[in-house]
């Protein structure tokens, strides 16, 4: 593979690394999309029989242009971008060994199968260390390699419970519509797969200093602790378990939404200073200046009487009215946006989060944009999603140098599947 100095001007900043993903559903494919972004080469292998689990958890549905066809699931969109989809049939010992072929002629080898699953085709990290000492190889799984929970199945809903998240978010027990809340997207999926691309790119780091890969562990559970960021932290300096709060934040007042006229806003403040301006802005100057407000600290131990002044001014204007008023000295403070106003926001279009990639079926598909931005290195995104087995013929052909007789073969066989 290419190595950095070797790499011309302004290239992707991952150009000429080639990863193998073995992975499906989110938390792997969301590591190896941003891999792809950053500009891997991403072979993704797929089942002849279906593919990513995600290609049918919908609607909704992209359809055919031409015929109108339902295609792939949305959910397969939001992680797949980039890749290149192989379909072979792991199982069978000549899937296996053209896996294997593909592997050595990869940096990286992602998956997340079971702990011990790709022991049985010779695609685990023993099985493969000996002859690929160089490989890169990054297991994500739910509980990790090790420990008493290593054998279950992990899945985001569940992780967001066992690791603490579930019992900070939603309202409390005693409140209406309390108990716990699992977040509105797959955070424990998408943080683990972020954590696994960070660890990946230092391994790599580390190959190309040393000239030896090495076997990174990543397990949900242990990211969704590590995440739990002042959380844990104020539970393991005062031994006392944090509550559901709402919308309100343990450690800072006022730090949460508010109601208006036309429905509500958030008002984010986070020091003393802005906490006077917004006071002065709500017209509670004088209450403001109560020595029970005057800090962080009298603040939190305050919360309840605090809210009670703030909402009985807020409730009088309207959200934009507030949050001009609020902006114009300075207290961060914004609406409650759905998603569609999301996308119609301004500094979200300024930004670019919002793009089309080209697809095979539907001719282009939707896509939200790499937050990561490079002054040299700008990311180019390589392509759309790719359909089951869409490269099959190309990677076979031009990484294991496969005649097209031979494919053909393994198409007949069902070895492998390509797109027509």
């Amino acid at each position: 593979m290419s190595q950095t100095a070797s790499m011309p001007k302004n290239a992707a900043p991952l150009t000429g690394v080639r990863v193998l993903d073995l992975t499906r559903i989110l938390a792997g494919p969301w590591a190896t999309q941003n891999l792809a972004d950053l500009g891997a080469e991403v072979i993704k292998i797929e089942h002849p029989n279906g593919g990513d689990d995600t290609r049918q958890m919908g609607p909704p549905f992209v359809r055919d242009q031409h015929t109108g066809e339902i295609g792939d699931a949305a959910y397969f969109l939001a992680a797949n971008r980039g890749k290149k989809s192989v379909a072979i049939d792991i199982a069978k010992p000549e899937g296996q060994k053209l896996v294997r072929g593909l592997a050595a002629s990869c940096d990286v080898l992602v998956e997340n199968f079971k702990v011990g699953g790709l022991a049985r085709y010779g695609l685990d990290y023993a099985s493969l260390r000996t002859e690929l000492p160089r490989l890169v190889y990054c297991s994500i799984t739910g509980f990790g390699q090790t420990g008493p929970y290593r054998q279950r199945a992990g899945y985001d809903y569940l992780i967001q419970g066992m690791g603490g998240l579930m019992s900070v978010t939603g309202e409390p027990d005693d409140k209406p519509g309390g108990g716990p809340q699992r977040a509105g997207v797959a955070l424990a999926d998408v943080m683990s797969g972020m954590y696994a691309a960070l660890g990946i790119l230092a391994a790599l780091r580390h190959r190309d200093a040393t000239g030896a890969g090495q076997h990174l562990d990543i397990g949900m559970l242990d990211v969704q602790v590590a995440v739990l960021v002042n959380q844990s932290m104020n539970f393991l300096t005062t031994g006392t378990p944090p509550q559901r709060m709402g919308n309100g934040h343990p450690n800072i007042v006022p730090y949460q939404y508010f109601p208006a006229t036309d429905g509500q806003f958030i008002l984010a403040v986070g020091n003393d200073a802005q906490f006077r301006r917004a006071m002065q802005v709500l017209g509670l100057g004088v209450e403001g200046a109560d020595l029970r407000f005057a800090t962080i600290a009298l603040r939190v131990a305050n919360r309840e009487a605090l809210l009670a002044l703030m909402t009985e001014r807020t409730r009088t204007r309207s959200v934009d009215d507030w949050v001009n008023a609020m902006e114009a000295v300075d207290v961060p403070c914004g609406p409650i946006n759905t998603i569609d106003r999301v996308f119609a926001d301004p500094q979200v279009k300024a930004r670019g989060m919002q793009m089309s990639l080209a697809h095979e079926c539907a001719g282009e598909v939707p896509s939200v944009a790499n937050p990561m931005r490079f002054s040299e290195t700008p990311i180019r995104y390589q392509s759309g999603p790719p359909l089951l087995g869409q490269h099959t013929r190309e990677v076979l052909r031009d990484v294991l140098g496969a005649s097209d007789a031979d494919i053909t073969t393994w198409i007949g066989q069902g070895l492998v599947k390509e797109t027509p």
